[in-house]
């Protein structure tokens, strides 16, 4: 009953929340937040052909193992600090949204509370900086 009840108010406190962040508020913080940290989780290929400036690129499928590294060694790895499980401004995007989202709701699980998906992704921002 104790694990129901813990879980129930895991989710809760997930969902209170907001998991998306604007290309406004994005825009916002981009060069000029030093708190941001911004995860591209698109293919190494993809991220190669342009990316949000200040991203730093850990493809979906290795985002888990990168949140588990330690600080140390996840520096070492991504050339970043690694972010606490209270970062203010640890924002995940990809191409459309849906690998963001995924990585986002990884990172929540993990504890990362105010992680954030930019659902616009990088097609929004692409066209909107008219790279």
């Amino acid at each position: 009953m104790a694990n129901t009840a813990g879980l129930i108010k895991r989710c809760a406190y997930l969902f209170s929340v907001a998991k998306d962040i604007s290309y406004a508020e994005l825009k916002a913080l981009v060069g000029k937040s030093p708190t941001l940290v911004l995860i591209d989780v698109r293919g190494v290929d993809e991220y190669g052909k342009g990316r949000i400036p200040g991203s730093v690129n850990i493809p979906v499928d290795t985002v888990e193992a990168a949140l588990s590294m330690s600080p140390e060694e996840f520096e070492a790895t991504y050339g970043v600090t690694k972010p606490q499980k209270d970062a203010s401004e640890l924002v995940f995007h990809c191409q459309i949204g849906r690998r963001g989202a995924k990585a986002t709701d990884k990172a929540r699980e993990m504890g990362y509370v105010n992680a954030r998906n930019y659902p616009g992704a990088y097609r929004e921002w692409s066209q909107k900086d008219g790279k």
